[in-house]
């Protein structure tokens, strides 16, 4: 099998990728034009460079993960976000009609999408399904569901072989600190090492559904596999946990004592209390369960921000 994998330089791509290699794929890892030499160089702007990608890679699977997907940041510039996450998905579904049009051979598209997409929802659709209305309620909620949609109206018109996955929060070694376990971690690991013994943080209330980053790559390797063409999977632990508790499992790790301060600017106005989906239809599909348990990932979280 041959995969190729847009945004493989990014926090999911560093972990599906070894992950595809392993199992015997023949992978192009795509990063971004300036990643560097172990990355084909890939610019979701221009479609000349998707297409050459596909005629290097010859692919029979696509794991779309590139975007820009830190909402402060899809908030500063939305327009470069719907060009990148939105226009950029479209540019690449082009390049596949194209390729496809020329070689005979139509690759599946695993696009990881994002639970973002539901928005605010009423706590009776709790825990959301697939068939829940979307109501993105920010500018990256509002790219991956205009992605979504120009994907699924590309199957429709024209034949891609499309699956969405929608991932809810996903968390493991090597993710951006402006992210909140990572950056619970980071202070914890500061504070034990002799820094001032003071943690910043936001809103501790929220319920949010969270999963290690290696069960959802290994979603995306089952979504690859065996998902219904056109149609809509949510990628979830099924379980709603508080930030609260994060940081209390956090500070049992880490085993030092603190003063938890609540830092305004750490609150997101878009905030809702609950959020959590159902993993009912990607594990029927699939046979996929999670493995690894939370309490292991936010120790391997941690135990990753100490060793820095």
């Amino acid at each position: 099998m041959r995969a190729l994998v847009t945004g493989a330089s990014g926090f999911v791509g560093t972990v599906l990728v070894p992950r595809l290699r392993a199992e015997g794929y023949d992978v192009l890892a795509c990063g971004g034009p300036h990643d560097g030499a172990a990355f084909f160089p890939l610019d979701l702007t221009d479609e000349l460079t998707l297409r050459a990608a596909l005629d290097v890679a010859r692919p029979d699977v696509i794991f779309h993960l590139a975007a820009i997907s830190f909402v402060p940041d899809a908030l500063r510039d939305p327009l470069r976000v719907y060009d990148i996450n939105a226009l950029g998905t479209a540019r690449l579904a082009a390049a596949v009609r194209s390729y496809a049009a020329d070689t005979g051979s139509m690759p599946r598209i695993v696009f990881a999408s994002s639970a973002e997409v539901y928005g605010r929802a009423p706590r009776d659709a709790f825990p959301l399904r697939e068939s829940q209305a979307v109501s993105p309620a920010n500018p990256y909620a509002a790219s991956k569901a205009a992605a979504e949609a120009i994907l699924l109206g590309e199957a429709r018109s024209f034949g891609l072989d499309v699956a969405i996955a929608r991932a809810f929060n996903h968390i493991g070694p090597g993710q951006s600190d402006r992210f909140v376990v990572p950056n619970f971690a980071k202070q914890l690991a500061a504070i034990a090492a002799g820094g001032a013994r003071v943690m910043e943080v936001g809103n501790l209330d929220a319920c949010r559904d969270f999963l290690d980053v290696r069960d959802v790559v290994d979603a995306y390797v089952a979504l690859a596999r065996h998902a219904t063409p056109g149609e809509i999977y949510n990628v979830c632990s099924g379980e709603a946990v508080s930030i609260k508790e994060l940081l209390r499992q956090l500070l049992l790790i880490a085993r030092v004592p603190v003063e938890v301060r609540e830092d305004p600017e750490r609150m997101r106005p878009s905030d809702v209390p609950m959020f959590y989906g159902s993993n009912d239809k990607l594990r029927a599909a699939t046979g996929w369960l999670p493995r690894i348990a939370l309490t292991a990932s936010l120790r391997d979280v941690y135990e990753a921000s100490a060793a820095r």
